[in-house]
């Protein structure tokens, strides 16, 4: 009977396992040549740096204004340090712009307690769309601060709200819980002055979990403790320094962060801004861009700057965690349908030929073909159809091409910034390279197949994102959270 079951076993799931294998392949492949890209285009990019004294190329009259996108939704645990920390950020001609998104919290309470908020009377003229304006606040001590409570409207909304309020030739856009180093924006928009074919940058975000900060300042780096902190840094690192630099050299990117991206306003205002009905609003607008510019002959060019760096906190809890994974993998999905016209199509270059395949035979099928991979190894134990040895030789051997490209990260990195000084925090590095693969990266493959089903259901939720904070700000005095001062 056994061998029966085998023999059904095996003609059932034998095509499908050679055509895992062949992807298990072509994946490792992609990722080698990522890497490869990588490690020149660094080198390319360091060398472009040398002898340019950013200061003064930003100080000159030439420098564009920058207005950055800050939207908020009940941050009242971190939206004082990460103002304060855009407030004192390097660059001369810059605005930032809070938007409030019908927060629940004391998030305005406590920024007129912090910024000594008044209500001011200005003209709102939208060229995008949005849900109502509650609001205009400035401050006393910034000129420079704008913050705008609006009725809730999720995340694209209160980005296209402060779109249409942007007075700079470009608008950053981030989330409120980022902290961005003090000199992060010089490098970011050093591609748009030097080409006006660059539509778009993004800057490499770090996790902030377990690095000491102050007044929204970065002063002591860390690699984290504890396992889902760990993991991510290396996930991160991994993200950044492989994918979006070796793309830089492929064709392009295809995403930048909604925590830290810097955008032409012009382009962004002609093409409506962010899509509110998808959660993927980041990646989406940056696919559209792209298109539009090649269809138009206008800008198209998306540029990753490994340098400038942004801190933000991730998830510490599984079930936080869970809800980000599969919402990013929603986001992802919705992206690539909306664009599908765009995958192997020579109009659009590399772009079409190279990028757009790649995320979708590597970023959006991963998961099935992992899961699918475990299930075959599974079963094909179960009937004997390969022994324990050669089970145990195809996972460790899984585990060590991840490994390698992860350490080979780590290294770049190293090589290139040395973030991490302590001499102990590369060997924390490390093991938490090793320790992704022990069930944290299975976690991952479920919870994008999760995403997946969403997708297919319609499902556009966000779900809750709980954060812990990282800084200790003023204490709210019932007075502040009554209500702001109004303008007479």
């Amino acid at each position: 009977m056994m061998w029966y079951l085998a023999t059904a076993v095996e003609a059932i799931i034998g095509p499908v396992e050679t055509a895992v294998l062949l992807y298990f392949c072509l994946i490792n492949i992609c990722y080698t040549g990522l890497l490869t890209a990588a490690v020149f285009e660094m080198r390319r990019m360091r060398n472009e740096a040398i002898g340019i004294n950013d200061h003064i190329v930003v100080g000159s009259r030439l420098a564009p204004t920058i207005s950055i996108l800050a939207p908020a939704y009940n941050e009242e645990a971190t939206i004082t340090a990460s103002v304060q920390s855009l407030l004192t950020l390097d660059y001369p001609n810059l605005e930032v712009v809070v938007i409030a998104d019908g927060c629940k919290d004391a998030t305005i309470a406590v920024l007129t307690q912090d910024f000594a908020l008044v209500e001011v009377h200005r003209a709102y003229s939208p060229r995008v769309h949005t849900k109502g304006v509650v609001a205009l606040y400035r401050s006393l001590r910034h000129a420079n601060l704008v913050v705008v409570d609006k009725l809730n409207g999720g995340k694209a909304d209160a980005l296209n709200v402060g779109l249409n309020l942007a007075s700079g030739d470009l608008v950053c856009a981030i989330d409120a819980d980022t902290l961005i180093e003090r000199g992060a924006l010089v490098r970011l928009v050093r591609p748009m002055m030097i080409d006006p074919d660059v539509v778009a940058t993004g800057g490499t975000i770090r996790p902030v979990n377990a690095v000491e900060t102050r007044n929204g300042r970065v002063l002591d780096v860390t690699v984290p403790r504890t396992l889902l902190a760990g993991v991510q840094v290396v996930e991160y690192l991994r993200a950044f320094l492989l994918g979006r630099l070796g793309l830089n050299r492929l064709g392009g990117n295809l995403i930048i962060s909604g925590a830290f991206g810097l955008f032409r306003r012009g382009p962004m205002l002609e093409s409506g801004g962010w899509l509110h009905d998808t959660v993927g609003e980041d990646m989406e607008l940056v696919v559209r861009l792209r298109r539009l510019g090649y269809e138009r002959g206008t800008a198209s060019k998306v540029v990753f700057v490994p340098d400038p760096t942004a801190w933000t906190e991730v998830p510490e809890s599984w079930g936080v965690l869970g809800r980000q994974r599969d919402r990013w993998h929603r986001g992802l999905t919705d992206t690539l349908w909306r664009h599908r016209r765009l995958i192997g199509n020579p109009y659009y270059g590399a772009m079409g030929l190279v990028v757009f395949p790649y995320f979708v035979l590597v970023e959006l099928l991963a998961p099935i073909v992992e899961a699918l991979g475990l299930v075959i190894l599974a079963a094909s134990l179960a009937v004997g159809l390969i022994d324990r040895t050669f089970a145990l030789l195809y996972f460790a051997l899984a585990i060590g091409i991840g490994l390698i490209l992860s350490v080979a990260t780590l290294l770049l990195d190293q090589a290139s910034f040395m973030r991490y000084r302590r001499p102990g925090d590369l060997a924390w590095l490390v093991w938490w390279s090793i320790a992704e693969n022990l069930g944290f990266r299975q976690m991952t493959v479920y919870w994008r197949l999760r995403g997946l089903v969403k997708y297919m259901r319609g499902r556009s939720d966000w779900g809750a994102m709980t954060r812990k904070g990282f800084a200790t700000k003023t204490p709210v005095t019932p007075a502040a959270r009554a209500a702001p001062p109004r303008a007479s």
